[in-house]
């Protein structure tokens, strides 16, 4: 799951085999035969098995293929995790389209790619796999492709356990709040206590704390169901334009009772692959922030539909208070907010960016947030183009 750690145990691999790879070159052995004390070069005879240890040695498994997608190598994570044996074919023990589609496309050039994928064999597997072209020929005298495979599996059963552990509190705590709840509208609903001036100040404060308790726990329950997701990548052509215009029709009385000057900036031809109801949650949640954090009388709001290269961008601005500069860079943890108090009173949980941070990561795009205090925020969320 941590990317980071696979990109730099690639680096380390590449750094000692090209180490390896010089001492196959320039040898290892000297002779002085002569006055020049001539240097003759030879190639160590124990190179693939230092090679073999090494790789044995990785906490991730290691397969090296062919291009007929002949397994070449395979270190001893990988036997552990497949029972498989050199020469066998990698379809044969991998039958995934999206794998045997990057290790085509890693045979004619591409970019290192990384994916997850499932394997349902005797017991369901979730794997982490980048697969990488050794064009520099360090592993083998052919052209191979390198497999780097992280086992997931234990990681996404920890994940089911925390997803209905949250899921069983927030059932439990469902239950007494909706009481009170109830409690607190028969208060509401009888003149007698209303005209209570005791119990007429603690109404409000009380109605307020348990719609935001209960705001919390849906967007608890939200946020554990989409970190259990996350890996699977939604499948559906969406059209980005029309749908932000179906959001934008939402919330046309809330635009028109707070004067909010909404624009929506728009171009041809702008669709990605995506889930509508997790692009429909993300740009609410964008659009709601943009909203509750604005103190501006003239509230303005500017949703932009830009192209870059095979990026379809969209970009939402707003003139609010902004993020401190050294505040940025947490918006997205749960729970952080850079005003509590503030937060509060307008019933956020803490929990909206981040819910926005794992569902753009689901559908592999990128969020980049610029801000200036006082001044407004613009958040691009970055979608590869269809």
């Amino acid at each position: 799951m941590d990317l980071l750690s696979i990109i730099l145990s690639i680096i380390i691999a590449i750094l000692v085999f090209l180490l390896l790879k010089k001492e196959r070159v320039f040898g290892i052995l000297t002779e002085t035969e002569n006055k020049n004390n001539e240097v003759k070069i030879i190639e160590s005879k124990d190179y693939r098995k230092n090679i073999d240890k090494l790789l044995d040695y990785f906490p991730e498994g290691v397969l090296i293929i062919d291009k007929n997608k002949e397994i070449l190598f395979c270190n001893n994570s990988s036997k552990n995790l497949f029972q498989i044996e050199i020469g066998e074919n990698i379809s044969s023990i991998l039958r995934n389209p999206d794998l045997l589609n990057s290790i085509d496309q890693a045979f004619e050039g591409k970019n290192i790619s990384n994916l997850e994928i499932e394997i349902r064999n005797q017991a369901i597997q979730r794997l982490n796999i980048t697969v990488y072209l050794d064009n520099n020929l360090l592993f083998f005298d052919q052209l191979t492709c390198v497999l780097f495979i992280r086992d997931l599996t234990e990681f996404y059963k920890f994940q089911q356990l925390k997803s209905d552990f949250v899921a069983n509190v927030s059932h439990e705590l469902r239950t007494p709040l909706q009481s009170i709840k109830m409690g607190l509208e028969s208060f509401d609903n009888n003149s007698d206590l209303k005209n209570n001036s005791e119990i007429k100040n603690l109404l409000p404060i009380m109605t307020s704390q348990s719609e935001r308790m209960e705001n919390l726990i849906r967007d608890l329950l939200s946020l554990s169901k989409i970190e259990l997701q996350e890996h699977i990548r939604p499948t559906h052509e969406i059209d980005l334009i029309e749908l932000i215009d179906y959001i934008i029709k939402t919330y046309d009385k809330m635009i028109s009772k707070n004067n909010i000057k909404l624009k929506f900036n728009k171009i041809d031809d702008f669709k990605i692959i995506g889930d509508r109801d997790k692009l429909i949650e993300i740009f609410t949640n964008l659009i709601d922030n943009s909203i509750k954090y604005n103190d501006k009388k003239d509230k303005e709001i500017i949703i932009t539909a830009k192209k870059e290269n095979d990026l379809n961008i969209i970009s939402v601005a707003d003139n609010g208070i902004g993020i401190p500069k050294e505040s940025i860079h947490r918006i997205t943890e749960r729970f952080f907010t850079v005003d509590p108090s503030k937060s509060r009173s307008v019933g956020g949980t803490g929990l909206g960016l981040a819910i926005v941070k794992h569902l753009v990561t689901q559908h592999r795009a990128e969020m980049l947030i610029n801000s200036v205090e006082n001044q407004g925020t613009t958040i691009d969320i970055k979608f590869k183009a269809l």
